[in-house]
This record gives structure tokens, C-alpha cells and sequence, in this order.
């Protein structure tokens, strides 16, 4: 074949046969579906140059090259760091190229997931990507990431035990507080004053970080109908909220496209939110420990786990 006139019309064919499934091994592991693009575009040029020959499993092939690229550029993002968390929130989901993009990506990877695979390490997101989400063996993951298969399982091992968590307090507990802080959500999104006022306590007390705030705004607040309607005031970013665990505990996740700029840390008694504080100072960020939900938040084909 002519190398000049580039892959042959079968090759390619079969390329877009699995251009699907290596966007979404490349979104999970970069959280980002224009970089997850731009990973899937380069695998191309690479076959391009590549005899066909050479190339005894095409599927497998094209996983390892993906990967290896996505690994590249999660080790660069690593270094510069160049979207620190914490930094003022979008008032629409622009990060990606938009709102659909932005909807795609949350649809296809979870936004609570997204959030807590961006604080694993580079080795270890590839690692869990490619075995809990697409049933990858250890011995293909161990050359993409340089680890002997044994080092390969550790790592996705590692990668499953920081995105489940411990629970800090009893399983009917914590799905107890889940449904009360997905009630504060659910309100929070839809600016609906009287549903805060059903889950606020009489004296709940809000406190927040200067950063989470407009400036010359109080940085606690006291009593159900003055935080309620604060609450519905910024209730525009619930919806890049998500509940999960935070520190233990359910919390809230303010994301949008699975990046961290805002935690509501809560505080519930009963049926009711007592308290929360708003974090988004990029240090005390740094160091909760977000984690997903004992049952679910998960892959949208299955359980992470095993």
C-alpha cells in the first residue's frame, strides 16, 4: 500500500468502528471531552503512520495508544496545574466548549466520579480507568504504565479504595443525611424557598470562605429564612452540585465539567440541616477528602468495584 495516499479505506473504517469507546476510555481519564477529542484525534495520526501490519489487535492496539497519550497529558496537567481549584465559578458551564459538552461528559462519567478520579495520581486513574470501567487485564495495563502487573493492580486497587471512602458514621446514618442533603440540593437548584425552609433548622447557621462570596457579603449567616434566601440567591451553581461523601460524611460537590470549586461541608440532626459551611478557599480544598456514595456514583455500565 502507498503509505502517501494514507490508511487504507478498511483501516479507517474499522478506526471509527471504535472511535466511541476510546472517547469514553479517554473522557474518564482526562474529565475532559475536548482533551478526550484531541486524544482520540492523535491515535489516529499515529495509525496513520503505523504499518497495518505491525498491528496484530487493532481494539487492544488503539486502548494502549490512547492511554499512553491520556497518561502524557494527565502527567503534564500534574505539573502545571494550570486550573487550581477554587478559582471563580462559571455562571454557565463554559470550561469544555459548553453546555453540551459539559452535559455529555457529566452524562457519560458522573460528575461526583469526575471529581474524585482528578485526585488520584496519574498511574492510578489510568490503572482503575482501564480495568473497573473496561475490564482491561493487568498484563496489557502494565507497559502503559510501567508497572509489572502485580504494581498494576495495586495501583487500581489504591484508585478504588480512595474513591469509596470511609464512611465516618452508621450506613442507615448516612443514607439518612444523603436524603436530607439531596432535599437542600434538589431546593437550592430550583430557588424554591419554601423547601429550604422545610430542611433548614430554625437555627441553622451558614458559614463561608471570602472566596465563596461576593465581596462586603456576611460571612455567617443565621436563622432558616435569612439562609434560605441567601441559599436561593446562589442556588444558579447547584446546579453543578452533586451530593458525596466529604470527609465521611454527605456533603455537596460544587463541579462544573467534574472540576472542584466549591464544597458545602453539612451539618444534620435529624431531618434537618443544623449547619454548613461553604468552602472554596483552594487549600482547605485541597485537603477534604471527597469520595462517592456507598451505593452508587459509580461507572453508568456498572459497579466500580471488584
Amino acid at each position: 500500500m502507498d503509505r502517501n495516499e494514507g490508511v487504507d479505506d478498511s483501516l479507517a473504517t474499522r478506526f471509527e468502528a471504535e472511535r466511541g469507546r476510546l472517547g469514553a476510555v479517554a473522557r474518564r481519564m482526562l474529565g475532559s471531552t475536548g482533551e478526550a477529542e484531541e486524544a482520540v484525534q492523535e491515535a489516529w495520526l499515529r495509525l496513520e503512520r503505523t504499518d497495518p501490519a505491525e498491528i496484530g489487535n487493532l481494539p487492544g492496539w488503539l486502548t494502549t495508544v490512547v492511554s499512553r497519550i491520556c497518561l502524557d497529558l494527565l502527567r503534564a496537567r500534574a505539573v502545571r496545574r494550570e486550573e487550581p481549584a477554587g478559582e471563580a465559578l462559571p455562571e454557565v458551564a463554559g470550561d469544555d466548549g459548553g453546555p453540551e459538552r459539559e452535559a455529555l461528559l457529566v452524562e457519560s462519567v458522573g460528575r461526583a466520579l469526575l471529581v474524585v478520579l482528578d485526585r488520584l495520581g496519574p498511574a492510578e486513574r489510568v490503572a482503575f480507568v482501564l480495568h473497573d470501567g473496561f475490564a482491561v487485564p493487568f498484563e496489557q495495563i502494565a507497559p502503559i504504565v510501567g508497572r509489572t502487573p502485580v504494581a498494576a493492580k495495586k495501583l487500581a486497587s489504591r484508585a478504588r479504595q480512595r474513591l469509596r471512602g470511609t464512611a465516618a458514621e452508621p450506613p442507615a446514618q448516612t443514607a439518612g443525611h444523603r436524603r436530607v442533603v439531596e432535599a437542600f440540593l434538589s431546593a437550592a437548584r430550583g430557588g424554591k424557598l419554601d423547601e429550604l425552609l422545610a430542611v433548614l433548622a430554625p437555627d441553622v447557621v451558614r458559614r463561608a470562605d471570602p472566596a465563596a462570596l461576593p465581596a462586603g457579603r456576611a460571612l455567617v449567616a443565621r436563622g432558616a429564612l435569612t439562609v434560605a434566601r441567601e441559599t436561593t440567591v446562589w442556588g444558579r451553581r447547584a446546579r453543578f452540585g452533586v451530593v458525596a461523601l466529604v470527609d465521611g460524611v454527605p456533603g455537596i460537590l460544587i463541579a462544573p465539567d467534574g472540576r472542584l470549586r466549591m464544597v458545602l461541608r453539612m451539618t444534620v440532626e435529624g431531618d434537618l440541616v443544623t449547619a454548613y459551611e461553604v468552602i472554596a478557599d483552594p487549600a482547605r480544598l485541597a485537603a477534604l477528602e471527597p469520595a462517592l456514595l456507598p451505593d452508587g456514583d459509580g461507572w453508568p455500565d456498572g459497579p466500580y468495584g471488584g
